[in-house]
């Protein structure tokens, strides 16, 4: 559980040392703020090519041989930014690459919590790995008076470097993967692909949406009245909520008998409520509902992942691959629409419209669960599972 968590870390962590420290980056390679935009977008357009081309393929390898491949992309990814990054070009380069190991990095420890935590437990697990996504962001903003003020910002990547080391090193050291199942039984084991590409859709929606709330609640906190400092305080209180409810979420999942994406539905449309309450725009408002959408609305991932993995037969890799992609996809594409909606609009039309994909999202996982439900009644598994 320790080891996924910080594998998922080590992967998300390297794009927000870039935002936190764009201002060091752009000025040592000498790019604008545009190009620096393109930059992120390429490292999530990786992720989530690699992630949807890669999930059967990370099913194939086994854990050990996925584990050690996805800690080299690590290393040479964040190696190549702190040694090579010289021009823009090359720092597109590396993050393409790092993108590719955020993918193999949160697909191993997907499959591995799947194969190695008992099921009694894969809640809780999933709940902490998934933790590990708002620990980067507080990771990437504590990076910068620490280490990118003081000893420069090539040296965060170069600590990065060493963790995907450790994690080459912990994949040697598993035992070897037994022997793989021939292609009839593989497909046999496939999920239903309706239901996922349904989920993954879903997942993309919702995760563009609240991707843009950490990402502009900030500014519109400023807009609003308030002081950059009352800001901050709000988003690392926003930050603390959201490890914390992804473990108790996913703590409570191994208490239930299924039912998890229903869950994940009810928790989406909290968040499409806090997003239109945020809207509204006065600072007690924007206190509670904030406070709402990161607890709640954002509590989701990990419980979403542990549901697709339960229902998803015995390619766990493939399954949370395509979900992993749609996360990647919203990652990537929420913001920027976000932003323009903000450009040629303005704020609260831009809170509305993100909690209006909020309830679309939902739609899509409320028919992905009865797809996947009806194939559950057509294709019993061995195992208790009621996604």
């Amino acid at each position: 559980m320790f080891t996924a968590g910080a594998m998922t870390t080590l992967g998300a962590v390297p794009v927000f040392l870039l935002s936190a420290q764009s201002v060091f980056v752009r000025r040592d390679v000498g790019f604008d703020e545009a190009k620096f935009g393109l930059a992120a977008s390429c490292f999530f357009a990786a992720a989530a090519s690699s992630a949807l081309l890669g999930g059967r393929l990370v099913d194939r390898l086994g854990r050990r041989r996925s584990t050690i491949l996805a800690g080299s992309l690590a290393c040479a990814g964040a190696m190549g930014l702190a040694l090579l990054a010289h021009s823009y070009t090359t720092l597109v380069l590396m993050l393409v690459v790092l993108g590719m190991a955020n993918a193999a990095l949160q697909v191993t420890s997907n499959l591995s919590l799947a194969n190695s935590i008992p099921l009694q437990l894969q809640g809780l697990a999933f709940g902490v790995k998934q933790s590990a996504v708002p620990l980067a962001i507080l990771l990437g903003g504590m990076s910068v008076p620490t280490i990118g003020a003081l000893i420069g910002w090539r040296w965060t990547f170069g600590i990065t470097a060493l963790g995907g080391v450790l994690v080459v090193v912990s994949g040697l050291a598993l035992p070897r993967d037994g022997k793989r199942r021939g292609p009839a039984a593989r497909a046999a084991e496939k999920p239903p692909r309706g239901a996922l590409l349904l989920t993954v859709g879903g997942m993309a929606i919702a995760s563009a949406s609240v991707n843009s709330l950490g990402a502009f609640v900030a500014s519109w906190s400023f807009h609003i009245g308030m002081s950059p400092s009352q800001a901050g305080y709000m988003m690392a209180a926003g930050s603390a909520l959201s490890i914390i409810a992804r473990v108790v979420t996913g703590y409570r999942a191994d208490r239930r008998d299924g039912g998890n994406l229903a869950v994940v539905i009810q928790q989406i449309t909290v968040g499409a409520m806090a997003f239109v309450a945020i809207s509204i725009g006065t600072v007690p408002t924007l206190w509670a509902a904030s406070m709402l959408a990161f607890a709640i609305g954002w509590a989701w991932p990990g419980l979403l992942l542990f549901a697709v993995v339960r229902v998803g037969r015995e390619a766990p890799g493939a399954a949370s691959g395509a979900v992993q992609a749609g996360a990647f996809v919203g990652g990537a594409t929420g913001p920027a629409l976000f932003g323009l909606l903000v450009a040629h609009a303005d704020y609260p039309t831009a809170w509305r419209v993100g909690g209006g994909c909020m309830l679309l999202a939902g739609v899509l996982l409320v028919l992905a669960r009865r797809a996947f439900l009806r194939d559950l009644a057509a294709r019993p598994l061995q195992r208790s599972s009621t996604g």
